[in-house]
């Protein structure tokens, strides 16, 4: 799995800002009293789901299933100006009947639908840490010869395309 250096970097405060959540100052488990929180504070938090997503993001935490691992580690490698609409990701992001209510709250705001996919795919990245550290930055063998930029395009299209395969559509020729 590949991930965008937008995910590349917020997934690692989604954890910091999950661990902070687990354990008071005595070691003791309060998860749920501190999600219950974040959850009743959701109309002060979504000031900040543009520069620190990772602090209202975790409000949804265990509120989403992947039916389709595959098409979460696409949507993991695009930057946000390449999400797709929240409404496209019916049959790879589904909500718990819980947060669908938070949802519709997020969703009136401009920024909304960027923010569902982000909170999304962060939630999805936490559930799947194991698999995350050796995949980031190692380059594919038939890649080496591009330079940075022609190989970080090429992977946009290539999760692009396969995104959309997976949806239904029909594949996209490969370019040269």
């Amino acid at each position: 799995m590949k991930l965008s250096r937008y995910f590349s970097d917020h997934a690692r405060r989604y954890d910091a800002e999950m661990d902070d959540l687990v354990s008071d100052s005595e070691g003791k488990n309060v998860l749920d009293k501190r999600l219950k929180e974040k959850r009743s504070q959701l109309d002060f938090l979504v000031v900040m789901m543009d520069d620190n997503p990772e602090m209202l993001a975790v409000a949804f935490h265990q509120g989403f299933r992947f039916p389709s691992a595959k098409a979460m580690d696409l949507l993991v490698a695009l930057e946000p100006e390449e999400f797709p609409d929240w409404d496209q990701l019916a049959q790879t992001i589904a909500l718990a009947p819980w947060a669908v209510p938070l949802a519709a709250r997020v969703l009136r705001e401009p920024t909304g639908e960027i923010f569902m996919v982000a909170a999304a795919c962060l939630e999805y990245l936490y559930t799947r840490a194991d698999d995350r550290g050796a995949a980031v930055d190692e380059p594919e063998d038939d890649d080496e010869e591009l330079d940075p930029e022609e190989r970080e395009a090429q992977d946009r299209e290539d999760a692009g395309n396969a995104w959309m395969e997976d949806q239904g559509f029909d594949a996209k020729p490969k370019k040269g």
